[in-house]
């Protein structure tokens, strides 16, 4: 038995290549469909513009991006899958007023509407605080400016941390102690 290298090579002169999108080899009755209208009807000739969509600036897109960040750590799902309440209520048990409650206590995956629109304003206050750290340390900025932007960007950042706690102790009263 020979090996394939010593198979001698046919090789034959005339090469014939077919098409596949050729006429030959297209159905009689596509080809009827595909020519005949197109023989005596014509496209008009439409002149227009294709309108012309411009990129958003900079500041739409962080904007957009704040405010799908905004509604994501908020819980808008959730508030649309569950639709819970805006605000709860409890009866005081002593002199049997009824008065409104923001947090669900003890429920921690259960809240409130007012309860996720307030933790996510929270943690968007953190995130332009560590923003406006980030602006501080632009070395084209003045100085009076830079400590505006640190000085906004610390409170920020502090003021959200120790609301995001104290919410968290009135979710869960036992937290950390």
């Amino acid at each position: 038995m020979r090996t394939k290298s010593e198979n001698p090579v046919q090789q034959t002169s005339s090469t014939t290549v077919t098409d596949s999108s050729s006429t030959a080899s297209m159905d009689p009755i596509f080809h009827l469909i595909r020519i005949l209208p197109f023989s005596f009807l014509r496209p008009p000739r439409l002149r227009l513009k294709l309108p012309s969509i411009s990129l958003p600036s900079s500041n739409v897109v962080f904007a957009l991006v704040l405010l799908t960040y905004f509604m994501v750590v908020s819980g808008i799902v959730y508030d649309i899958i569950v639709e819970p309440p805006g605000i709860g209520s409890t009866q005081d048990p002593y002199t049997g007023a009824v008065r409104p409650v923001v947090f669900m206590s003890g429920r921690v995956n259960g809240q409130y509407i007012i309860e996720g629109l307030s933790s996510g304003f929270m943690f968007v206050l953190g995130g332009i605080g560590i923003i406006m750290l980030d602006l501080a340390l632009d070395k084209n900025r003045d100085r009076s400016v830079k400590v505006s932007y640190a000085s906004a960007g610390i409170s920020s950042i502090v003021l959200a941390y120790v609301m995001s706690m104290l919410f968290i102790r009135i979710k869960i009263p036992a937290y950390l102690r």
